[in-house]
């Protein structure tokens, strides 16, 4: 049975018993204690937690999860992944225990021809929780599983909760025996290689308190209502029912497999933990993994999620060399992924091209930094073979490690190609230290949910009715007022001191941020008895998505719950920010049509006067194509084109070629912004212009990198756009003044002066280093005897850099001839930095001295750190006071030799 097959067959079955298919969410959520999402439970944590009324009893979803804690583990285990797919069905507060088994019970043992998966009921097994007596007798009842198949586990196995307070309860797991090749015979105490854990039933119906680990903490009490909430694994289930050994042999993983065995020297073989056959699973599974992330919107970079998208896909690469695959193979794999994944994610397959070209990319460019680790690894090997060592310092294994991202294994892979070991224990130390140093900082950094309970009434009660789309000022009723989180019946200006107060109405027309677009600035003030209650409101968020809180500061009076209020916006700052909102829009049409469909927004901004546009890109933008995006936006600006908003339903608005931001999850009916027709066509909550004249001048300031395939626009639009030209013009009058030229000619003038500048500079560079030269042929002349060594240390004019020093050391070096010889040079460099370079001649290291510990005693007197080796070496400090005493500590250390 094929997995699109098995997904399907879930949905179906659920949705028959009256559960509503939720799609999956994006593995992208905006919670604080997830980097991705990695559970099937987590985009209804809200309905758990009590935060929100779920709008439906039961439900049912395959979400797409990502768990990359153990990344190192991947294809050493062969039933782990780092991408996989979770089917749940959930009841909030309908069945409870027995449901719950039934409906797994039925789908596993069920006929295929009748929808079921047709697993043999005599090789399953279940466990409980220690003292669920009640799931042992419906095991018994429901689905008639003898006792001796049914085995209680601890707290550490058959209790859920999700690590930090809030709902929690005795789970109920269904493993499937795989046979005794599998291993011994006992159940799932005994062996969980045999039996394989394939659905696991939470039945949610207590409330945790603080604790530390998986059994440390404490039981709060039951919660209003019990919950079901329950994970299938896709994968897994696939496994089992095509047969197959292990995830990578089934049908969404293994074509990437044969793609790289095809263009490999040694084939995949399934020996289980060889080196190789880890390679290829670890190229299959994270190559699935990089294009769901990357069609959910993120790109690789330096932190958070797109560090992670970086080590996958460079994961990826490490291991097609080590398989001695040199040839590029990113963009095969992307297309394998897509056609065995697109099925069941259409997105791979729309998407595919920015999906294909992000990865492709980030290969190139990684191909570059493999060479440069390269380049670091040799210089390392030398050094150890120069100091007649044969092993590799776990220091340098580290570094190469964590600088160029080299896994252990290539190091060690190349250490033997250069007849050298590598000291793994040392590296392995650092390692462990680096990830104490991570664990102990995400623990800083978790945190319980938000705690939405003191808005819950007033979210039940409805949205909040945003009505600015058509008016700027609204009559409105005080529905609930928040100090500090706290709800309050009144809040006075008399007296307060509270940091944060917010009003909830219950309409408004205030935008709250979202969107890229900032929230409205404006006033609250009261009406009738209580017209000298007055509010600016300096901030609108919502709250779970359906009610505005005004953040706001009380200037007089006070406002009471149940008052009608008067909520206006500042129509100024409202002017300016459709402007800014509308001008997004038009730059990123503009963006597509110069650079082509491939320049996907990223991420805005935008404010009144300013807009700011991220976008996919690989590489720069040019001049003429920066003038391009401009003269394209000014153009459709001067149309005047009508700006048109509608609702419609999401696969509607998609099928119009409305743009959407990846990543981002959008209702069933959406919000359709059209400027100018087909001009520009974008999914959008926010407020605009009526027709596009109104935007005003759309100035580009520049254009930067934000990130590993992400390029930034920035712009002004209208009266700071007109600003900011009219100070450019006043710039460009006092140049053409200042050098008597008529403006047309300033550049040209500029571009002649620079080149003189660069040329004088040149000579002044020319004449300090012949100078510089002259002075070191005269410091060989005088090298002063220390012991057995010929010594010059010396301090050299100020400006000099380390790569003066570095020359010089060499002429002075030559010019002592085949005595033993030091040379030691030091000056004030620019930036109050202090460079210093020491060499050491060959007669020299015969007395023992080396220039990477000579070049310490230097940097330990100017508060500075260097390195090199036993002929070269060289720092910089930042003491320039303590350059004599520099000078003098050398001297003291070779005369000690």
């Amino acid at each position: 049975m094929q997995t699109h097959e098995i997904r399907k067959r879930f949905l179906d079955h659920f949705v028959k018993a009256g559960h509503i298919e939720v799609p999956s969410a994006s593995v992208i959520l905006d919670d604080p204690n997830l980097l991705f999402v990695n559970a099937g439970m987590v985009q209804f944590v809200p309905y758990f937690l009590g935060a929100r009324t779920p709008p439906w009893n039961r439900a049912v979803s395959v979400q797409k999860c990502i768990r990359t804690p153990d990344i190192d583990e991947v294809g050493i285990t062969t039933r782990h992944n780092t991408f996989f797919q979770m089917a749940g069905n959930f009841s909030f507060g309908d069945y409870f225990k027995k449901g719950a088994i039934e409906f797994a019970w039925t789908l596993l043992t069920g006929p295929q021809d009748r929808g079921g998966y047709g697993f043999d009921p005599e090789k399953l097994w279940a466990t409980v929780y220690l003292d669920d007596d009640e799931a042992i007798s419906l095991w018994q009842e429901v689905a008639g599983l003898p006792l001796e198949r049914i085995q209680r586990r601890g707290m550490a196995d058959n209790y859920w909760s999700m690590g930090i307070p809030g709902p929690c309860g005795p789970s109920s797991e269904i493993y499937y025996d795989r046979g005794p090749e599998y291993g011994v015979e006992g159940g799932p105490e005994a062996n969980e290689d045999r039996y394989i854990e394939i659905w696991n039933l939470v039945f949610m119906q207590n409330e945790r308190g603080e604790g530390t680990s998986k059994e440390d903490f404490e039981i709060l009490g039951p919660l209003p209502r019990k919950n079901i909430d329950t994970g299938m694994g896709i994968e897994r289930v696939a496994c089992l029912l095509q047969g197959v050994d292990n995830v990578y042999e089934t049908d969404l993983l293994r074509p990437a497999i044969d793609l790289v065995s095809s263009l490999a020297p040694r084939p995949y073989v399934n020996h289980g933990h060889s080196a190789d056959d880890v390679r290829y699973r670890i190229i299959a599974d994270h190559s699935r993994t990089a294009a769901i992330i990357i069609a959910d919107g993120v790109s690789p970079g330096n932190e958070g999620r797109g560090y992670v998208l970086r080590r996958l896909l460079r994961r990826i690469i490490r291991a097609a060399k080590l398989l001695g695959v040199e040839q590029p193979i990113m963009a095969d794999l992307m297309a394998t992924v897509r056609d065995a994944m697109g099925p069941s994610y259409p997105e791979l397959v729309t998407d595919f091209d920015r999906i294909q070209r992000i990865a492709v990319a980030e290969e190139t460019a990684f191909n570059r930094t493999l060479a440069s680790g390269s380049r670091l690894f040799e210089d390392a090997a030398r050094s150890t073979r120069a100091a007649g060592a044969t092993v590799l310092s776990g220091t340098d294994a580290f570094t190469l490690h964590d600088t160029y991202g080299f896994p252990l294994e290539l190091t060690l892979e190349m250490a033997a190609e250069a007849g050298l070991s590598v000291d793994e224990e040392g590296f392995r130390g650092l390692m462990a230290q680096q990830r104490q140093r991570a664990k102990a900082d995400a623990a800083a950094r978790k945190q319980a949910h938000t705690d939405l309970s003191a808005y819950r009434e007033l979210m039940d009660s409805g949205p909040t009715e945003f009505t600015g789309f058509d008016e700027l000022t609204t009559e409105a009723k005080i529905l609930g007022i928040f100090v500090d989180g706290r709800r309050v019946p009144v809040v006075s200006h008399d007296g307060l001191d509270a940091q944060r107060v917010e009003l909830i109405l219950d309409r408004t027309p205030f935008y709250a941020e979202s969107g890229g677009q900032i929230a409205d600035e404006g006033a609250i003030t009261g009406t009738g008895a209580s017209e000298t209650a007055k509010a600016a409101v300096t901030d609108v968020q919502k709250i779970a998505k359906t009610l505005w809180a005004h953040r706001v500061n009380v200037e007089s009076g006070e406002f009471v719950e149940g008052d009608t209020v008067v909520a206006a916006v500042d129509p100024r700052w409202r002017h300016g920010a459709t402007q800014g909102h509308s001008g997004t829009h038009m730059v990123h049409a503009a963006l597509r049509q110069v650079l082509g469909p491939n320049a996907v927004q990223a991420g805005s901004l935008n404010r009144p006067g300013y807009l700011r546009f991220d976008f996919n890109w690989q590489g720069g933008l040019t001049e003429e194509q920066r003038s391009q995006i401009e003269e394209v936006t000014n153009q459709a600006v001067e149309a005047d084109f009508e700006v048109h908003s509608f609702t419609t339903e999401l696969d509607k608005a998609k099928a119009m070629g409305a743009m959407a931001l990846f990543g981002e999850a959008y209702p069933e009916e959406v919000r359709v912004v059209e400027i100018g027709g087909p001009f520009s066509l974008e999914l959008c909550g926010g407020t605009h212009v009526r027709r596009s004249a109104q935007i005003g001048p759309v100035t580009i300031l520049g254009e930067s990198s934000v990130g590993s395939g992400v390029r930034r626009v920035e712009a002004y639009v209208g009266l700071d756009s007109f600003r900011h030209l009219a100070k450019e013009r006043a710039l460009m009058a006092g140049l053409a003044s200042s050098l008597k030229v008529p403006s047309e000619e300033v550049p040209d003038r500029v571009a002649t002066l620079v080149d003189r500048l660069r040329a004088a500079e040149k000579e002044l560079d020319r004449l300090r280093m012949a100078n510089a030269r002259a002075a070191a042929a005269n410091a060989a002349a005088g090298a002063e005897q220390i012991g057995k060594v010929r010594v010059v240390a010396q301090r050299m004019a100020g400006g000099m850099s380390g790569g003066d020093l570095r020359s010089l050391v060499g002429d002075i070096r030559g010019k002592l001839g085949s005595d033993a010889g030091v040379v030691a040079l030091i000056a004030e460099g620019d930036n109050d930095s202090v460079p210093y370079v020491v060499a050491v001649n060959p007669g020299a290291q015969d007395l023992g001295l080396r220039a990477d510990e000579l070049v310490k005693v230097l940097g330990s007197a100017v508060n500075g750190r260097g390195g090199g080796k036993a002929d070269l070496a060289q720092g910089s400090g930042k003491g320039a006071a303590g350059i004599d005493a520099a000078l003098a500590a050398i001297r003291a250390e070779i005369g000690r030799s």
